[in-house]
């Protein structure tokens, strides 16, 4: 019987996998699709700054919204309900034909997108009980894979068919890995309401200090994913195809570190590894800002991607280790200030990038990295994971 539990979970691990690689891939592939999407709707930058704030105003209203759903109906089927339903999100979008039929696209895409992001991480969760292993960071490394793929063939595919046509073959793949995934996938014991009913902010000032650690972690993030494409293109001069290149080798070596990211912890401590890990990212994020040649940057960006690939998961783990502080309010607060980062920021980067150009958007970007790098002394409440799961008592 144990060993039938244990496959199944080793199933699941490899389920929950699949739908991390797919949630990145559609989002690696909406990255070559914004140009397209500017143009054809002839909208400034700041108008499309506009429409991606809709994608993540909607995934950050689905992201609590899902957490709920997932008390009552379990993380497998809360994927299948916002897994299969995002993936025809790309789809709708590039079929959308004017801006506020794409702006409502967006919103429900980002809804989508973020609600299976939550649910996919909460099955993650489960898998982790029953195997009684780590596997998250693996399972963001999957994610990161995804979107290397979508990101990289997409802007050629786009370039050699028509975006109508990549929506389309995007579409096939992702929901054809989508319902093999979901049938494969852990179930937990019993879903259980969520509690307590009435929800508190956390009172621990070091709890909002680690939040802006995460925002200053994925606001990077966001300005590659939304903005590289653009920058690429308008400012360095480069074709479409290379354009898509940017994201992917963000993507391309986070998904390397963090495929290793627990080692590296584990022999670093959290500390250091935020430490040095931001430092890296500054560089390739100052060095991108600064590239006369498409080339340049695009290895910058890959190089910024090693820095970024552990700091946000640091950042949770300090989060959810706080002492006298729910672990639960700990980490939806920071999850919301990070993911905000994401998600929202990069609206107000397309208004900057508009009037100033994207390049001195990428050294303000290494400047808050600076900053991360300065405060990683707060996530020393994530050294206590990294030893634990090492056998060495925490320092």
């Amino acid at each position: 019987m144990h060993d039938d539990r244990m496959k199944q979970a080793i199933r699941g691990r490899w389920a929950v996998a699949a739908v991390f690689l797919v949630n990145g891939f559609l989002i690696g592939s909406w990255a070559p699709q914004i140009p397209v999407t500017r143009d054809r709707l002839e909208i400034s930058e700041f108008s499309l700054g506009l429409l991606i704030l809709g994608f993540g105003l909607g995934a950050l209203v689905a992201m609590p919204a899902c957490g709920y759903l997932i008390g009552r109906i379990g993380s497998r089927s809360t994927v299948k309900l916002f897994g299969l339903a995002s993936t025809f999100g790309l789809l709708v979008v590039a079929l959308a034909p004017g801006i506020w039929a794409a702006a409502a696209a967006l919103v429900l895409l980002g809804a989508l997108i973020g609600g299976t992001d939550v649910a996919m991480n909460a099955n993650a969760v489960e898998v982790e009980k029953q195997m009684r292993r780590a596997i998250m960071s693996s399972s963001h490394g999957f994610w990161s894979v995804g979107g290397f793929i979508g990101g990289g063939a997409g802007g050629a595919v786009i370039q050699a068919t028509d975006h109508r046509v990549h929506a389309a073959i995007v579409t096939a793949i992702a929901l054809g890995a989508m319902l093999v995934a979901v049938r494969f996938m852990v179930t937990e014991p019993r879903p259980e309401a969520q509690v307590p009913h009435r929800f508190a902010l956390p009172r621990n000032p070091i709890v909002y200090l680690v939040g802006l650690i995460a925002l200053f972690s994925m606001i990077p993030e966001g300005a590659v994913l939304d903005w590289a494409a653009i920058y690429l293109r308008e400012e360095r001069g480069s074709d479409l195809a290379t354009a898509g290149l940017g994201f992917a080798a963000f993507s391309a070596t986070m998904a390397l570190m963090r495929f290793v990211g627990d080692k590296v912890r584990n022999r670093f401590g959290a500390v250091r590894t935020l430490r040095v890990s931001s430092l890296v990212a500054a560089a390739g994020m100052l060095v991108a800002g600064f590239a006369v040649e498409p080339w340049i940057a695009i290895a910058a960006f890959g190089f910024a991607g090693l820095g970024i690939a552990n700091m946000v998961p640091i950042a949770f783990s300090a989060a959810g280790n706080q002492p006298g502080t729910s672990s639960g309010a700990s980490l939806s607060t920071v999850t919301l200030m990070g993911y905000s980062g994401i998600l929202v920021a990069p609206s107000a980067i397309g208004f900057v990038g508009e009037r100033f150009g994207f390049a001195p958007v990428y050294v303000a970007v290494s400047v808050l990295l600076v900053v991360v790098c300065l405060m990683a002394g707060l996530a020393r409440a994530a050294e206590f994971e990294a030893a634990a799961e090492s056998g060495r008592p925490a320092q």
